[in-house]
């Protein structure tokens, strides 16, 4: 137990908010060495604990942000086609063999490494986030089970690269679409939520130390009575430290102080037209007194 409360303090100092669950999940990963699957809804802070990890261990942060039709050109590898082609015209009065050329041509040097090749031939162990993986095909994420299982990558030209060092890493997912058993089976798991109340006030007064706290409790009132209307866009996070950092530049020191100026914030909260219709003046000015 001692362990993990230490873990959770220096989470902490590295700027991470973090319950024990949490901080147990990730020092269990950091150990095992096993990927680690973060699920929950967009906005909860899942991209930033991987930001953490990487300032935790002091170790570069490797980005891999995954999309419908990612491939492997983007994930893994390239050739430098247009270098390949200088070196090819250069070469054509040089004399040498035809296997030697294309021995030179497809060396490393002429190597684009993205993300998962990247991550696997460091010297030090970086942390890999594989974001928002649920919006990657199957088929890509099929690709992933085995650089992770293996820690290695097949490079027809140059043959089999095996990792330097293995990476620390980190899937995400917002629940787009269900992802495999298989993956499932080669991560540890976590589902990070929304914070609750006292959780959320401490992230804001961790971040910004400068704000008030009567201030940051209001502002944490508003956002999660927010939160259970019906939004087409649940306000995350990373909202409220912008909401909070909006009303500090505007020197407001409550919420009930000019709550004319409060509507013209909520451009920081409040993400889709739809939305905006929803909250009015008099919802607004509801809110705010219920955030007393």
């Amino acid at each position: 137990m001692k362990d993990i409360t230490d873990f959770q303090i220096r989470l902490a100092e590295a700027g991470y908010v973090a319950e024990k669950d949490l901080a147990a999940t990730l020092l269990l990963q950091s150990r095992l060495e096993r990927p680690l699957l973060l699920e929950g809804d967009a906005g909860v802070g899942k991209t930033e604990i991987a930001k953490t990890l990487a300032r935790l261990f002091d170790c570069e942060l490797i980005r891999l942000q995954c999309y419908e039709g990612l491939d492997v050109n983007s994930a893994v590898y390239e050739w430098n086609y247009q270098h390949q082609l200088l070196a090819i015209k250069m070469q054509e009065s040089s004399g040498a063999s035809a296997d030697s050329k294309e021995h030179d041509i497809f060396s490393e040097k002429y190597l684009l490494k993205r993300p998962l090749l990247q991550a696997i031939t460091m010297a030090k162990s970086p942390v890999l986030l594989v974001d928002e993986i649920d919006r990657a095909d199957e088929e890509f994420e099929a690709f992933l089970l085995e650089v992770l299982s293996d820690f290695q990558i097949s490079i027809p030209e140059l043959g089999t690269i095996k990792s330097v060092t293995k990476p620390l890493v980190i899937l995400t997912s917002n629940g787009t679409r269900e992802l495999s058993d298989a993956l499932r089976r080669r991560c540890l798991y976590h589902y990070v939520d929304y914070p609750d109340f006292d959780k959320e006030l401490r992230i804001i007064t961790t971040r910004m130390p400068q704000v008030s706290q009567k201030l940051a409790g209001q502002v944490v009132e508003y956002v999660q009575a927010l939160r259970k209307l019906d939004l087409r866009k649940i306000p995350g996070v990373a909202e409220t430290l912008d909401w909070t950092a909006a009303l500090l530049k505007l020197n407001l020191s409550s919420l009930d102080q000019d709550p004319e100026l409060i509507m013209n914030t909520l451009m920081c909260l409040i993400k889709t037209r739809e939305d905006q219709d929803l909250i009015s003046r008099e919802m607004s000015d509801r809110l705010i007194a219920r955030a007393g």
